[in-house]
């Protein structure tokens, strides 16, 4: 019992606890409860599909990441100031959003979720290595599944209140109501410990951006297998992220009610999603890190064709709620052990920089495949789009045996040395 609480009730997993909440907010903003705000204003499919291109902050960011290495913008530690600057500017962005007309100001909301984008992604790179320092081996696994869990509860704040309060205040109103729990994400950074020495920070701009790059490029296998490896982060969960990024708008055009897709799809997707990562890191801890992506990707994929069902038998909250939690299960396997192998391919030494690659890759789908979801749907419809989603999840499957073969007992933490 002692045990149990020392591994689970310390300061470090309430840190990882809150960090994943204020780290989820954002993105499901800008994914879940933007497009519903644009559908509901009569924007049309293709445009709100191009709106997935406001995410490319979080496919770019390791190009930035190196600055957050090098520079301290504010007396207060290198990871916490910028922190509290990009919270500050989240909170704000959020909120002067929802004070535009989707009709009238189309181009000024495309700059603003832009911007929250940015930021977005600014938070999560500093988060990304604060973890990372944070946690020591031991407890990386058991972080990062609460950091997860907390990241989906967010879900709930833009993706359920936000949609329900929408149905009964003015959308102006409710983005103000959304920015206001970044608040507890600019209060866990004032209250969070630094834990780099900042005396030990890169000693020039070049340095913090060469280093981490040559030493992923200069490991057993060479450039070669870097590529594989980096292939598969970009295409493993690629069918699943494209059959959910219009997923709102598909609720909507079904004949769901505002009410109902937060009250029915959002919790189901909240639930289930939370099940699938807690599920997945208890087998994890029987299965190696290979085995898993072989696994959970199989379920990931299998998940996905319920879609095309619920398209064919129309608005039954029940249909809706089976799908949306089979396709959530799926969605918290495969990222619970998709976040355990990019941990097991980040090097101690270049955390920041390194973490924010595989993450931005990981995140290519979910803006470059996604902006192009709109046009599919009004081109071949619903059906056959989630169809073409399950097709698209095979390529990722296929590299496994490259990257992470079955045999494989673990994947390990790459050497410390440079």
């Amino acid at each position: 019992m002692g045990r149990w609480q020392e591994q689970w009730l310390n300061r470090r997993m309430l840190l990882c606890l809150l960090h994943g909440f204020s780290s989820g907010l954002p993105l499901y903003l800008l994914f879940q409860m933007v497009p519903a705000w644009l559908r509901s204003n009569q924007v049309d499919l293709a445009t709100i599909g191009l709106f997935a291109l406001v995410g490319i902050p979080y496919t770019w960011k390791f190009l930035w990441s190196p600055m957050l290495d090098r520079f301290i913008p504010l007396p207060m530690g290198r990871r916490r100031s910028w922190l509290l600057l990009a919270q500050l500017a989240l909170f704000a962005g959020i909120g002067l959003t929802g004070q535009f007309s989707p009709q009238q100001s189309l181009g000024a909301i495309v700059v603003l979720v832009t911007l929250v984008a940015f930021f977005s992604a600014t938070q999560d790179i500093v988060i990304d290595a604060y973890r990372r320092e944070l946690l020591p081996d031991e407890e990386l696994g058991l972080g990062t599944a609460l950091y997860t869990n907390a990241y989906r509860l967010s879900s709930l704040v833009p993706g359920s209140l936000g949609l329900i309060l929408a149905d009964h205040l003015p959308w102006s109103s409710v983005f103000w109501v959304v920015a206001a729990f970044m608040l507890v994400g600019l209060f866990t950074t004032l209250w969070m410990p630094e834990m780099v020495d900042d005396d030990q920070r890169p000693k020039s701009l070049r340095e913090a951006v060469v280093a981490p790059f040559r030493e992923f490029v200069q490991r057993d296998g060479g450039w070669r297998q870097a590529l594989w490896i980096l292939a598969f982060m970009v295409l493993y969960k690629l069918g699943d992220s494209m059959a959910t990024a219009l997923s709102t708008p598909f609720y909507i055009d079904l004949g769901f009610s505002l009410t109902e897709i937060g009250a029915t799809a959002k919790l189901a997707a909240l639930w289930a999603s939370t099940a699938g990562t807690l599920i997945g890191g208890a087998l994890m801890l029987r299965l190696s890190i290979a085995r898993a992506l072989w696994l959970f990707g199989l379920v990931q994929m299998a998940s996905i064709p319920g879609f095309a069902l619920l398209s064919m038998a129309g608005p039954d909250p029940w249909l809706l709620f089976a799908v949306v939690s089979f396709e959530y299960l799926g969605v918290g396997l495969g990222t619970v052990a998709l976040t355990a192998f990019l941990a097991g391919q980040t090097s101690r030494l270049f955390t920041a920089t390194q973490f924010a690659l595989f993450t931005s890759l990981a995140a290519l789908p979910r803006t470059f495949a996604n902006a192009t979801t709109g046009f599919i749907v009004e081109e071949i419809g619903y059906t056959h789009f989630f169809w073409l989603c399950t097709i698209l999840a095979i390529p990722g499957l296929l590299l496994l045996p490259k990257v992470a073969p079955w045999r494989n007992n673990e994947i390990q933490f790459p050497r410390k040395e440079v």
